[in-house]
């Protein structure tokens, strides 16, 4: 007995019904972000290896699918290579390329190789699948969908204020509670900076990056384990545990940062993009978070995160400024700000929550009988009148049992079946059947669409 096939972990198939409600979170997402003048591209699922390595952290790196490179890739391997088992060293030689770990990356990548072509400030979308070695979970996939908005070329705050209406405007049209939650990192390096401990700033936000996850002890745990003192980790506590509301926290922080330039002016960039929300009347709340870090290294400026309020899981959207992103492939000078909504977590929220509207989902509006021959010559005109006008129609290919075709339409929750045999030909009319409530009219196509319609 031939194996039952399966599918990588931390990969799904998508049923229709999936896809209907997957579309409807695409659609709504486009739709707004071309309401602020953004402009969709796309970029190769693979990556060269050199356009992705050292861009994500040492942990990022581990996580990316490498390819093997095709034909004999281990043509150039000598025996000794083989026998020392260097897994890096030979990744290295067996591959040239990986897949996508984000869109980001990819973008400035895109940025660099076409800046003549583009008109800066650039404003682009993206919707593609990446990919991470990672351990699925709940939540967690190795393959899932990122919907990208970047602001490339362009150093206004007014683009981050930008991408929070987009942020709220999404999740209102959801008809999600969310939290957005801002931080930046400018802020986070002034604090490494007087509690004496600069040159550990990426271990001090990786580990309270994970506050949330881990708790307190354990974050303290794992700073000592990176080298800070206690009375670094003492001086930490007051801050990251910071409570009040968002000017209580940038007042508080403002005084702690008072002897830190750069801590400093990452108070006053969370002060301007709070503020002007304020006037903007976003319907879900934004909080200043201070221990927000954001995993990835390339944030420079302010960093967004969105938690749903609803639903336990794990960030939903997020994203940040990298002022130096270009400058990693040769192009110096070019800022960015850009954020990613997580559509795998969406879709799981959306289900939780059922928040999908109902002709989001719906299929077929309209089947029509099949007869036989002559029924379905008569049909046929008929059909294509309902699809011009609009309305999702199908007719069933096989002259099959009446039972059969009903069925078809119960199992696929077809509201409307249009029925023809003798009695509606001699009369140049259809009997039209709404399936929710069994009842039956005979009328013509004109009346059938705008019954279909209604």
């Amino acid at each position: 007995m031939a194996q039952k096939p399966s599918i990588p972990k931390g990969t799904r198939d998508f049923s229709p019904l999936e896809m209907a409600k997957r579309n409807y979170i695409f659609d709504t997402i486009k739709q707004v972000y071309q309401l602020y003048g953004f402009q969709q591209i796309e970029t190769p699922a693979m990556e060269t290896l050199g356009t992705l390595m050292g861009k994500y952290g040492e942990e990022g790196d581990k996580l990316l699918f490498k390819v093997l490179n095709s034909g004999d890739y281990l043509s150039k391997i000598s025996d000794d290579e083989l026998k020392e088992r260097n897994t890096l060293h030979l990744a290295a030689k067996l591959c040239e390329k990986g897949l996508r770990y984000d869109l980001t990356v990819p973008f400035a990548r895109y940025v660099v190789m076409h800046r003549e072509e583009l008109q800066l400030p650039f404003k682009r979308y993206q919707m593609q699948p990446v990919w991470r070695a990672d351990r699925p979970q709940k939540g967690r996939y190795r393959e899932f969908w990122q919907f990208d908005g970047d602001i490339v070329g362009s150093d206004s705050l007014l683009n981050e204020v930008e991408l929070m209406q987009i942020v709220d405007t999404v999740f209102s049209r959801f008809g999600v509670r969310i939290q957005i939650k801002i931080n930046n990192r400018k802020i986070l390096t002034g604090i490494a900076e007087i509690i004496g401990a600069a040159d550990k700033i990426v271990d001090i936000t990786v580990a309270i990056d994970k506050l949330d996850k881990i708790g307190l002890d354990n974050v303290n745990e794992e700073l000592r384990g990176d080298g800070l003192t206690e009375e670094q980790i003492a001086k930490l506590q007051p801050i990251i545990s910071l409570e009040g509301t968002n000017d209580e926290k940038l007042d508080t922080i403002a005084e702690e940062l008072k002897d830190s330039e750069t801590g400093l002016k990452g108070v006053e960039e969370c002060r301007f993009i709070l503020d002007t929300l304020k006037s903007l009347g976003l319907k879900n709340e934004i909080q200043l978070d201070l221990t927000l870090a954001r995993g990835l290294n390339y944030y420079t400026g302010a960093i967004f995160e969105v938690k749903a309020l609803d639903v336990q899981i794990g960030s939903i959207t997020g994203g940040g400024r990298y002022d130096n992103l270009t400058g990693i492939f040769g192009m110096p000078g070019i800022s960015g700000v850009g954020i990613s909504f997580g559509v795998d977590r969406i879709f799981d929220v959306l289900n939780v929550l059922d928040c999908y509207p109902k002709d989001a989902v719906n299929g077929t509006q309209l089947l029509f009988i099949n007869f036989g021959e002559t029924e379905t010559a008569y049909c046929l005109p008929f059909v294509a009148q309902a699809r011009a006008a609009g309305i999702r129609t199908e007719i069933f290919p096989d002259s099959s049992k009446m039972k059969k075709q009903m069925s078809y339409a119960n199992a696929k929750q077809i509201p409307f079946v249009a029925l023809a045999g003798e009695n509606e030909m001699a009369a140049q009319k259809l009997t039209l059947k709404n399936m929710l409530t069994g009842e039956q009219q005979l009328v013509d196509i004109s009346e059938i669409i705008k019954t279909v319609l209604a």
